[in-house]
């Protein structure tokens, strides 16, 4: 029984100490943050030349890409506003009160109206397949009413 105890210790000693050793290792290395990301270094590997170079800071979007692809729209799909909808509904022919804003009877009576012009499930909500076809018509010029 006394070996087994001795032993038991032994084994728990080293556990304890490589455990703590990788703890050192570990400390001394930062966490990587979104602003140490955006200010790291690129350092060629084409030629040793050009390691001797100063290295360039790379930033996460570069004024050319912003240049390029104006203001990145927000994640996921995308959802118009009622004011979107009541006017893109009016230029393609299916709505005829004011643009409020406000997606009462009027509206819905018109989103369901295009759904079905437009071989869409007709259920008085705009998602994406709805928006997709009706967008279309947000900057079209305004056609007679379709009744």
């Amino acid at each position: 029984m006394k070996s087994f105890l001795s032993t038991a210790v032994v084994v728990l000693a080293v556990v304890a100490i490589a455990g703590c050793g990788k703890k050192q290792e570990t400390e001394d290395m930062q966490p990587i943050t979104m602003d140490s990301l955006s200010t790291m270094t690129a350092v060629s590997q084409v030629s040793p030349d050009l390691k001797a170079q100063e290295t360039k800071v790379l930033s996460p979007v570069t004024p050319a890409v912003t240049k390029e692809l104006g203001v990145l729209p927000p994640q996921g799909p995308y959802k118009p506003a009622a004011q979107e909808i009541q006017t893109a509904l009016k230029n393609a022919g299916y709505y005829t009160g004011a643009i409020d804003g406000k997606i009462g009877p009027k509206s819905k009576k018109a989103i369901e109206e295009f759904q079905k012009a437009n071989g869409l499930k007709a259920d008085s909500k705009v998602g994406p397949r709805t928006w997709g076809v009706l967008s279309r018509y947000l900057n079209a010029p305004a056609e007679l009413p379709k009744r």
